[in-house]
C-alpha cells in the first residue's frame, strides 16, 4: 500500500482515479491544483503523486518544478489529455523534469496501476 495524492482540477477525474487506487490497496489524497497540493506535501507523507499536467492556477508542469526544490519528494506519475500532437508535449516535459512515469488520457485502471506501481519502482524523483 502505498499513500497516493491525485491532483486534478476535474472531480469526476479525481473520483475515478481514486476508487481505482483505493481498490487496490492504496491510501488516497486528492487536490484541484499544484498549490493545494503543495500544502497537502508540507503536511503529510506521500509516497506517489498522481498530476494532471493541464489545470488552473497552478499546473502540473509548475507544481513538477517546485518539487524539485524540497528536500523529500514523491515520485510522480504526470497525467494529460492535452498537449499531444501540439509543438509541445507536456508529458515529455514532465518526464525531463523527474516524473517516473507519464499516462496520455483517457487511460485504462491497468495502465493507472502499472505507472503508480512503476513510480514507487523508481522511488524519489531526483
Amino acid at each position: 500500500m502505498a499513500r497516493v495524492l491525485v491532483i486534478d482540477d476535474e472531480p469526476d477525474v479525481r473520483a475515478v482515479i481514486r476508487r481505482f487506487l483505493v481498490a487496490a490497496g492504496h491510501d488516497v489524497s486528492e487536490v484541484g491544483d499544484g498549490a493545494a497540493a503543495l500544502g497537502i506535501l508540507a503536511e503529510h507523507a506521500t509516497d506517489v503523486i498522481v498530476s494532471d499536467l493541464y489545470m488552473p492556477g497552478m499546473d502540473g508542469i509548475e507544481l513538477a518544478r517546485a518539487l524539485r526544490k524540497l528536500p523529500s519528494r514523491p515520485a510522480v506519475v504526470a497525467m494529460s489529455g492535452g498537449g499531444l500532437g501540439r509543438q509541445v508535449n507536456l508529458l515529455d516535459i514532465a518526464a525531463e523534469l523527474g516524473a517516473a512515469a507519464t499516462l496520455p488520457k483517457p487511460f485504462t485502471k491497468e495502465q493507472l496501476l502499472g505507472a503508480v506501481q512503476a513510480a514507487l519502482g523508481k522511488g524519489r524523483a531526483p
